[in-house]
């Protein structure tokens, strides 16, 4: 069976997710269609995906015409939940850009509706694929790392000029983008904290807005979070530094994980840290620690992974990487900061939607910059 796949928006992302599949990349897969509402764009795909490829202007018309399968939605993040719904509504499966949606009332609409069609849902996280945080993921579920302590992600390798956010007439608007930082740049990262180490019980945020840019939205950020068990973590990213880093750390009971500069070191304690404590007489000393650096075998196929990992569950039934239903987590985390801040107070999860809601509405009516809606719809979601 070859599903037709059809792409919505063929901004930046989505012509690559395009090229993909008409060029073969995506075994079992037939780009058949694509949608945008700008003619440019539109002639872009004739002149480069092939002249049997249709094209249709907007979303309600390519639903129409029944010649899709499966829909891979690549337009701004406020668009992402409406148009999954329609897909599934008109039979269809779905692939959503990140981040799944702006507020997570929106996105659990669309996972309900995902879960009455009976399609395969699926989201682009494509560094799911990526094998050090896959290992990552091992060695914490699998016990090596024992108990979790505390969790820290230094990610502000995200510089960003001004002339970037006056780029588009979606960015680093609340009405546009809804978000900064994090709803643009950190929805990986976001995703890959709560899939390796899960989700805390609540979240002390410090988003700044507009600290490095003339934009009204987040661009530098400093979040506190806790764990039912006791641990802690701290997620800080901003697009105001150069140079940025990215290093991930994870503590436990038996040793620390760094990863960094695309490797992942393990310092393994040989005596778990609170066994250590308990049995210890000696005053000043610690636990035997090996420094490991651990061997990272698989290839990183990155967004081709996910859309074969995709066309395969619906083909075969092979297991998703990314299901749809778990782009909610990594919104959530960054619903909270935001909400965090907008209250200066804790937010215990999960968050009050209809709070969180309600102050987002509040952002959008106070906001000085007006976009159009041509300026956002179908636009180019999930670049940086």
């Amino acid at each position: 069976m070859e599903v037709r796949v059809g792409v919505i928006g063929v901004g930046n992302i989505g012509s690559s997710h395009a090229k993909h599949i008409a060029g073969g990349r995506i075994p079992g897969a037939k780009l058949t269609a694509v949608c945008d509402i700008r003619e440019e764009r539109l002639e872009w795909a004739k002149a480069n995906l092939g002249e049997e490829i249709r094209v249709f202007d907007s979303a309600d018309k390519l639903f129409a015409a029944d010649c899709v399968d499966a829909v891979v939605i690549a337009v701004p993040h406020y668009d992402h939940p409406p148009l999954a719904i329609a897909g599934f509504k008109s039979g269809l499966h779905v692939m959503v850009e990140k981040p799944a949606g702006v507020y997570t009332k929106q996105v659990r609409e669309m996972n309900e509706a995902a879960a009455k069609s009976n399609k395969v849902f699926s989201m682009m996280f494509n560094q799911r694929t990526n094998p050090l945080y896959r290992k990552l993921r091992d060695l914490i579920r699998t016990g090596e790392l024992g108990e979790l302590k505390r969790t820290i992600w230094i990610i502000t390798d995200w510089y960003r000029s001004q002339s970037y956010y006056d780029s588009g007439g979606w960015r680093a608007t609340w009405a546009g983008e809804g978000g900064g930082v994090l709803l643009n740049q950190d929805p990986h990262q976001l995703d890959l904290w709560q899939w390796t180490c899960g989700m805390p019980k609540r979240v002390r945020a410090f988003c700044y807005f507009g600290k490095y840019h003339d934009i009204e939205v987040e661009d530098d950020v400093t979040a506190f979070v806790e764990y039912e068990n006791g641990a802690t973590g701290l997620f800080i990213t901003s697009t105001g530094e150069a140079p940025g880093t990215n290093r991930f750390e994870i503590s436990g009971d038996r040793g620390k994980i760094v990863i960094e500069d695309n490797k992942l070191t393990f310092w393994r304690l040989r005596v778990p840290e609170r066994q250590f404590n308990a049995e210890y007489k000696g005053g000043f000393g610690s636990p035997e620690v090996w420094k490991c650096e651990v061997p990272i075998v698989g290839e990183n196929t990155q967004h081709v992974g996910i859309l074969r990992n995709w066309i395969n569950a619906i083909r075969k039934g092979t297991p998703l990487l990314a299901p749809g239903n778990e782009g909610i987590h990594g919104l959530e985390l960054s619903n909270a900061m935001h909400l965090s801040t907008w209250t200066d107070s804790w937010v215990e999860l999960p968050i009050d939607e209809d709070l969180f809601h309600e102050k987002l509405q509040e952002q959008i009516k106070k906001s000085t910059i007006k976009k159009t809606g041509t300026d956002r719809t179908m636009d180019v979601s999930g670049t940086f």
